[in-house]
């Protein structure tokens, strides 16, 4: 009978992965564990395979051979006592700053601890013997094959990564002896450059877009960059409040994101470049990108979007000032694209209950120029992502941990390095209470506006997309967490406000929030920081979600009346006929 590839899939993606990166030279130990790998390159041409009986002696002779080859060496063993004898010559490896990959092959390890006869625990390794160690789970289906191929990219990766050095991958073996795969799967490959590479090209007509994560303020030679990079590659930036970019090619894209019934075409990317960190704007995530390029200092395998081709490891500025060798382009017909449909969805949101959406379509384009906007997560950060801020506002929200702590403290630190702005709060009432002794703070000024959306609850957990929905009324008992501080009290906010020396007012419908909300956007300072509640309930906020995220019909209730959603009849729609020509004109 002939052999081929083993049947066991994290082995055929190390092995496609070992060709895809380059990677050859292999010395084997002979053992049971590690069969299916073995058996599966040696019938392989492209391998060049050592055998060492002794593990200590085959580690030491990888060395020699990487020290001699400068290339990277696998070494492979199967399990129990045979891996531990890698040791002295991965700590050779280690401090020698050689690229071996140490292979270990084992047994599942839900088996370790169970007295089971040559399974060991190997996924601490020693400090000093390898710069990364993961474990690899038998793939059972897309998800762990997508884990085996994040984490054996990373570690082929690490091998030459800030100098070289030795990486240890633990796989995990079913034993199959079944070799009867023909052809390897193509896995993902991920490559990593750095400023010495030789960069790849981005072609004419490629469509491209930025994405950018929670972000500090752009610094301008920054924003010159990607305004520049845009301008050269009709590309957009899409973008939420905390991203920190408000140059010239800015999408707030969360509203066209969040169309239940209709995906946009403009989320249809061949080529995204990610930037920034932790994004809270869930809705504005929902990109499609044939692959994604990276950009970080830190180097590291971000895949948000499951589409990671390369790691830039370099500063932003130096990645989009590389790519930009004509600064005259000014292409803009991508851009005219997504605001056309943002602008025809805000115009068609229909009356919103009264809510913190609603409350978002009212205020965010109100802000006073120059003023900073701190967001709760979730829903406050969703909502007022649906809108726009005035160009020289900044947001900001606490996306890295992602938590209900902290927001308020952050807005108040952040508005005692310049007191002479206005530093607004949006706040859900968990939130609010969580961190409601931040508000006592000796070094609070006059220039907070805090507004604290009170629905009782968290009301997160009773929106209709939630799987707390499901349980109604019965889940304000322990999942949503309702009637705490106060129940929807009128007094306790107000005298805890007030006793600590804050201005304070609530509304509890349109009319009243309309009548007060001039005072709490007004651009001059006022004698005290100031908080504003207002009252909603769960049903309101829940409804207006659903509204925003149904603006847009399947082709047999559109908006457009009578024909499909496309991007012509979204600008007519807005801009007319001409607009349409205009941008045909700019798209040639």
């Amino acid at each position: 009978m002939e052999h081929y590839y083993t049947t066991e899939k994290n082995i055929q993606i190390l092995i496609s992965l070992l060709k895809a990166h380059g990677v050859k030279r292999v010395v084997v130990s002979p053992g049971a564990t590690n069969i299916t790998f073995v058996a599966s390159i040696q019938r392989d041409q492209y391998f060049n395979i050592y055998s060492c009986v002794d593990e200590r002696s085959a580690a030491y002779m990888a060395c020699g051979i990487a020290m001699e080859s400068g290339e990277p060496v696998v070494l492979s063993c199967t399990g129990a006592t045979a891996s531990r004898n890698y040791i002295p010559g991965l700590t050779e490896a280690y401090y020698s700053k050689l690229p071996i990959l140490a292979v270990t092959s084992t047994q599942d390890i839900s088996r370790i601890g169970q007295l089971i006869p040559q399974v060991i625990d190997r996924r601490q390794p020693l400090k000093d013997i390898v710069k990364l160690t993961e474990h690899i789970n038998v793939v059972s289906d897309a998800t762990t094959e997508y884990d085996a191929t994040l984490k054996i990219n990373r570690a082929i990766l690490e091998l030459t990564h800030r100098g070289n050095g030795p990486v240890h991958l633990n796989m995990t073996t079913t034993y199959s002896r079944d070799y009867s795969v023909v052809e390897l799967p193509k896995a993902q490959v991920i490559k990593r450059l750095t400023p010495e590479s030789v960069f790849p090209e981005i072609q004419n007509g490629t469509r491209v877009a930025l994405f950018v994560g929670s972000h500090l303020p752009f610094s301008k030679r920054l924003t010159e960059s990607v305004d520049k990079f845009c301008a050269h590659y009709d590309a957009v930036v899409f973008c939420d409040h905390s991203s920190g970019y408000k140059g010239k090619y800015r999408v707030q894209f969360a509203v066209v994101n969040a169309q239940e019934q209709v995906r946009s075409n403009m989320i249809n990317l061949d080529l995204l470049i990610h930037i920034g960190e932790v994004s809270g704007d869930y809705p504005g995530m929902r990109l499609s990108a044939k692959q994604t390029w990276r950009v970080s200092e830190d180097g590291e395998l971000r895949d948000t979007f499951h589409s990671l081709s390369i790691v830039f490891e370099m500063s932003e500025v130096l990645f989009f000032e590389r790519f930009v060798c004509n600064a005259e382009i000014k292409r803009t017909a991508f851009l005219e694209e997504c605001l056309a449909e943002i602008n025809m969805i805000r115009n068609n949101i229909p009356e919103l209950p009264f809510s913190n959406t609603w409350i978002a379509q009212q205020t965010a384009h109100r802000i006073p120029e120059n003023s900073v906007v701190h967001l709760g997560i979730l829903n406050s950060l969703r909502n007022w992502n649906y809108f726009d801020f005035p160009e020289s506002v900044t947001g900001q929200s606490n996306t890295g941990g992602f938590g209900i702590d902290g927001c308020m403290s952050t807005s108040v630190g952040a508005s005692c390095v310049n007191s002479g702005k206005l530093h607004f709060l949006i706040i859900g009432d968990l939130s609010f209470f969580y961190d409601m002794n931040i508000l006592g703070n000796r070094h609070i000024g006059n220039n907070i506006r805090i507004l604290l959306i009170n629905n009782g609850k968290g009301t997160e957990f009773r929106n209709y997309t939630h799987p707390g929905y499901a349980f109604g009324d019965d889940a304000d008992k322990y999942i949503a967490a309702g009637g705490h501080f106060g129940n929807q009290s009128k007094m306790l906010v107000r005298h805890f406000a007030e006793d600590l020396g804050l201005s304070y007012f609530f509304a509890d419908n349109k009319e009243s929030y309309l009548e007060k909300m001039p005072i709490f956007l007004s651009p001059q300072k006022l004698e005290k920081s100031l908080l504003f509640e207002v009252f909603t309930n769960n049903e309101d906020e829940s409804d207006a979600l659903k509204l925003v995220a149904n603006v847009l019909k399947k082709k047999d209730d559109s908006v457009v009346k009578g024909e499909d959603i496309t991007f012509k009849s979204i600008v007519k729609k807005v801009i007319g006929e001409k607009g349409v020509e205009i941008v045909r004109i700019l798209k040639k």
